[in-house]
């Protein structure tokens, strides 16, 4: 970068120069005059060329300099200049919110700002005058291609590619590049401005997602108000029949006719549920009262597998947290029916938790049933995704107790024991006094 006089400045330069220096000749004469006076009298040849080597030597050192003192306070003058413009320069650099790279036609780097210090992980040392490292050898091709185009006065904005970090790591990024016309004989340069787009690639796939769960939604409502009327219907006349063949061979399979009929209901409530939940109405409830309620209603199906259930939630009960008691026992009630069709006959359930550091609570429940393989964790989530048999399960337990836990700001997570098995946690935050109590409570214990 230049900075400089331009032509009006230089004209004023030289006049100021011209007249300080004419202004300092007749100075030295009239101040030599004024100590010598005889000079001016009684002049011949001699005297006349005395008076002007003496005096013309001695105003020439003084305008040198004086000159010198000039010119070199005026480029200092300029350097600072120069300086702070440089300064601003990499300030306004390196406080924007995207990585610029300033790049020469070899793809050359000349400037690298600190936001692509932090995208990228390379230090402006390490780029400086090297060829640009984010860009692979494969990627080269696109990357002049998209140059071209510059040149041939197309412009790019926020065009969705890849680069790599100093670690490896390949990352979707928008990039917008700028060219900078050659000058004096200089090449011509290229600016390049990348921005991150991971947050808005999840917010995209976010959108996709509600749009299609939206729509799935529309469609799961008018599904089962056609077939819950049917369904009905069947039970009843089900049940008409096993009455008139009570005692006969084939109660058995009225019986398992029933059982099925009686799975597509509780599919078809699913979906509604799914697809229609009621209005949150959350109030300060205790919540280790709201999980003993659910245990409570699963007694029989626990009973009914010999199942052995452990309920260590005794450190929960002083506290509470905001919530809509309805919506939490759903959401409960989902991941203990999983893990009681997830144990073997006599297996074991332990429900257990306690208050954490970070003001929030937390609930596990563990099973010894199979879990669930490390691929397949990612999915369970997923409407209509389910591992168990077909005619089991309707893969809408899990995503309506992630639904009810996020309108909760809870957390919901997955994960296989080591022991065997499976946890399942629930994080909520505490009430406000809820976090009083925990610390009054711990001050108690100490």
């Amino acid at each position: 970068m230049k900075v400089g006089l331009g032509p009006p400045s230089w004209r004023w330069f030289l006049l100021t120069v011209a007249l300080s220096c004419t202004t300092l000749i007749a100075l030295v004469f009239a101040l030599w005059e004024l100590v010598e006076r005889r000079y001016f009298r009684n002049l011949d040849y001699v005297t006349l060329h005395y008076l002007y080597i003496t005096r013309g030597i001695a105003g020439a050192l003084l305008t040198g300099f004086w000159a010198t003192w000039f010119v070199l306070r005026e480029r200092r003058l300029h350097d600072e200049q120069l300086e702070q413009s440089y300064e601003r320069y990499r300030t306004i650099l390196n406080n924007m919110p995207e990585a610029v790279a300033l790049l020469d036609e070899n793809l050359r780097v000349l400037e690298w700002n600190e936001a692509a210090e932090k995208l990228f992980g390379f230090d402006r040392g390490q780029v400086l005058g090297r060829g640009l490292p984010t860009v692979p050898a494969e990627g080269r091709l696109e990357l002049r291609e998209v140059l071209g185009r510059i040149v041939y006065g197309q412009g790019v904005l926020d065009y969705e590619t890849e680069r790599q970090t100093a670690g490896g790591e390949e990352i979707p990024v928008a990039v917008s590049y700028a060219r900078i016309p050659p000058v004096a004989n200089q090449p011509q340069l290229f600016v390049e401005v990348a921005q991150d787009i991971r947050p808005r690639l999840r917010m995209r796939d976010k959108l996709l997602e509600l749009e299609k769960l939206t729509l799935m939604g529309q469609m799961a409502a008018g599904t089962a108000h056609h077939l819950n009327t049917p369904l009905t219907a069947m039970l009843l006349q089900v049940e008409l029949l096993r009455q008139q063949a009570r005692g006969l061979s084939h109660s058995s399979e009225l019986a398992a006719i029933e059982q099925r009929i009686r799975f597509c209901q509780v599919f078809v409530q699913n979906l509604l549920q799914f697809a229609h939940r009621p209005q949150l109405q959350q109030k300060p409830i205790v919540l280790c009262e709201v999980i003993e309620a659910v245990l409570t209603l699963f007694r029989p199906s626990l009973n009914l597998k010999r199942a052995n259930l452990r309920f260590d939630c005794e450190e929960l009960r002083p506290f509470r947290i905001l919530g809509d008691t309805n919506h939490l026992e759903a959401m409960f009630s989902a991941l203990l029916s999983n893990a009681v069709d997830a144990i073997p006959p006599g297996g074991d359930i332990r429900v257990h938790g306690g208050v954490r550091t970070d003001d929030t609570v937390e609930v596990h429940f563990d099973d010894n049933g199979p879990g669930i393989a490390t691929a397949l964790l990612p999915r369970v989530f997923e409407p209509f995704f389910t591992t168990k048999p077909a005619g089991q399960g309707t893969g809408l337990g899990l995503a309506i107790a992630r639904n009810i836990a996020e309108e909760h700001k809870a957390e919901l997570h997955l994960q296989n024991r080591a022991e065997g098995g499976m946890r399942v946690t629930v994080r909520l935050p505490l009430l406000k006094d809820g976090v009083a109590a925990v610390t009054s409570a711990k001050e108690g214990r100490t």
